[in-house]
């Protein structure tokens, strides 16, 4: 028997009509958000069960920028598809931009349940592991997103970062990712930046590797360069951007925020920043004082930054990152502003022609490296001494009765050369100890073979993972010299041993990485831990170790010293950063190029015959 028969049919669920889906489409991509967004959220409140309406406004707030209040939809389209592996892994990957990372990866781990075989869901999941650092991890979820895509030049950038990271570079990563993806400029910046850190790279060849960068990325541009209308009078107030992606909890903070402090007070200065982040944080929340704007960029295409940055008519535009994480060069690379600078974030140039300066600090060298003209400060930054800091203790020597070296630095810094020369120094000290501080677990083995292949047994080597701030410096109260890598060295870690009264003993090569840590130790008078070779390195860690006066007394004077320095003088360090802008914007406004040029808190001197 037909039951149905005499029953009324159950009409099918109210969806929205195929012309406004177009409309919505339509707005969508002619990029007109926020009608796209209306009819979206009118979809999504009429037919509240149905996913199209949810899915298409998360992904609309989402390319507003609106990073939170996209969560809601994407959520809602889990809701009405729990077994969806492709809604899992949306939700996952906005919970990461979140920095909500625990659930990020619970979320991306139901996908791969689901399905196994979506590349998407090990790539989200493989993202969200590397952002809370469970480095072997993040690695394993890369491997299997090769395995399904051979051809993802994502995952072969991660796999280069990872393998780096975890002390065992892979260069071939980053060469196949270049080649399947020439085109993408985060991952040409990693190309460049990971070379900064190979033993056996020469100076030459990494600028070419610049070089290359701006053929590629900048070139084709130049000729669409267009002119700034920008109020060409010397003396009025200046309009000064700022773009990063690391106005937050970053080390970088450290040495921006005191500049800050200062800049925005001079009233002949107007400071606004461009935050191509979506972490907002407990330091990007106070940074934001500090600015007439803040504007969130990340969900910005470079075409549309480098639009807003001239539609905001910035006099000088400010880069903070180089080729590190989340730069915007391809938005420089448009030369949307008169006068742009690089500044702190990178240890070496940009290779554009857009960028027309960079502040070094007065002892740097080496300008052959850079396509920019260098401006010399009193020092390139400040350092932000920390409030919470343990006083400087005795010289650990003098209890111990043997040397401790120690070292602070990513182990991404860390190579077998790096290890040879400290072995070598330790060979000629039979009683002396390593302590290796900041060093993932999962490194410890490859370290401890690098040490012994050199004749140096794991009982002399001690490891520390990382750790917090405070306790962190308090390891320094366990060592008496620093060891610095090469050929990229350490700043703000250096910066921490001076202010914990221990020397760092560094070595310069031919690059600009390669000098962080002398530029430091110049500022606080102790150049005799700059060596210029292997065997001056070990020499001098000898006449070091074998002066025990001596080296107890420079460690009772360093922190003294580190603040009678520029280094703590970052009043200082504004007045002459504000010179510098006035003197850069008389010569647009006189139509004259940029030129490299020194510059002191009464005077600025340009160099003579550098044009």
């Amino acid at each position: 028997m037909d039951n149905s028969e005499g029953v009324e049919a159950i009409p099918m669920l109210l969806k929205p009509s195929a012309e406004e889906i177009t409309v919505l489409m339509s707005a969508i991509n002619q990029r007109q958000f926020q009608e796209a967004e209306a009819l979206a959220k009118s979809i999504a409140m009429r037919f509240p069960l149905q996913v199209l309406g949810w899915k298409v406004l998360g992904n609309v707030l989402n390319e507003m920028g609106k990073y939170e209040d996209a969560l809601l939809p994407i959520k809602m389209v889990v809701i009405l598809s729990p077994y969806d592996a492709e809604a899992n892994t949306n939700y996952g990957l906005q919970l990461k931009l979140l920095g909500r990372f625990e659930e990020a990866e619970a979320s991306c781990r139901l996908a791969v349940q689901y399905d196994p075989r979506l590349i998407d869901a090990h790539h989200n999941l493989a993202l969200t592991l590397l952002e809370m650092e469970r480095l072997e991890e993040a690695e394993a979820s890369f491997l299997k997103v090769i395995e399904y895509d051979p051809n993802h030049p994502y995952a072969y950038n991660s796999l280069g970062v990872i393998s780096s990271a975890l002390g065992r570079p892979n260069n071939d990563y980053f060469d196949k990712a270049i080649i399947m993806a020439p085109d993408f400029g985060d991952i040409h910046s990693n190309w460049v930046y990971y070379s900064t850190l190979t033993p056996s790279i020469d100076a030459t060849t990494l600028f070419n590797k610049h070089l290359r960068y701006a053929e590629i990325f900048e070139a084709p541009f130049i000729s669409q360069w267009q002119p700034h209308g920008n109020d060409k009078d010397p003396h009025r107030c200046l309009q000064i951007g700022f773009v990063s992606g690391d106005l937050c909890g970053h080390v970088l903070i450290h040495s921006l925020e005191p500049i800050l402090i200062h800049l925005s007070s001079f009233s002949a200065l107007s400071l606004h920043a461009y935050y191509n982040n979506t972490k907002q944080d407990a330091f990007s929340d106070r940074l934001q004082g500090y600015f007439k704007s803040w504007t969130s960029v990340a969900h910005l295409g470079f075409i549309e930054l480098a639009e807003k940055i001239r539609g905001d008519n910035i006099d000088i535009l400010i880069d903070l990152s180089g080729h590190t994480a989340k730069n915007r060069l391809l938005s420089f690379a448009r030369k949307p502003a008169p006068i742009q600078v690089t500044w702190m974030g990178y240890p070496g140039t940009t290779g554009l022609k857009s960028m027309d300066y960079i502040f070094v600090d007065r002892f740097f060298t080496l300008k052959h490296l850079f396509t920019e003209k260098l401006v010399y400060l009193p020092a390139a930054a400040p350092f932000n001494s920390p409030v919470a800091a343990p006083d400087v203790n005795t010289l650990p020597a003098l209890k111990n009765g043997y040397i401790t070296f120690g070292s602070f630095n990513r182990v991404v810094k860390y190579n077998a050369r790096v290890v040879a020369v400290w072995a070598k120094l330790m060979q000629a000290l039979p009683t002396s100890r390593l302590r290796l501080n900041w060093i993932p677990e999962s490194s410890n083995d490859i370290i401890i073979a690098w040490f012994e292949e050199c004749g140096i047994q794991q009982d002399r080597l001690s490891f520390h993972p990382r750790s917090n701030n405070d306790n962190f410096l308090e390891l320094h109260q366990e060592v008496d010299i620093g060891l610095d890598t090469f050929p990229y060295g350490g700043s703000t870690t250096t910066c921490q041993a001076l202010w914990m009264g221990v020397p760092t003993l560094t070595m310069v090569e031919e690059t600009i990485a390669s000098r962080m840590a002398s530029i430091w130790l110049n500022q606080v008078g102790s150049n005799d831990y700059i060596a210029v070779n292997e065997d001056d390195f070990v020499n001098k860690g000898l006449s070091a170790a074998n002066d025990l006066e001596r080296l107890a007394k420079l460690r009772m004077e360093l922190r003294t010293r580190f603040k009678q320095s520029p280094i703590q003088q970052p009043e200082l360090i504004a007045k002459n950063v504000e010179h510098a802008f006035r003197y850069m914007w008389q010569r647009w406004c006189d139509d004259l190029p940029p030129i490299s040029f020194d510059v002191s808190d009464t005077q600025i001197s340009p160099e003579v015959g550098v044009e």
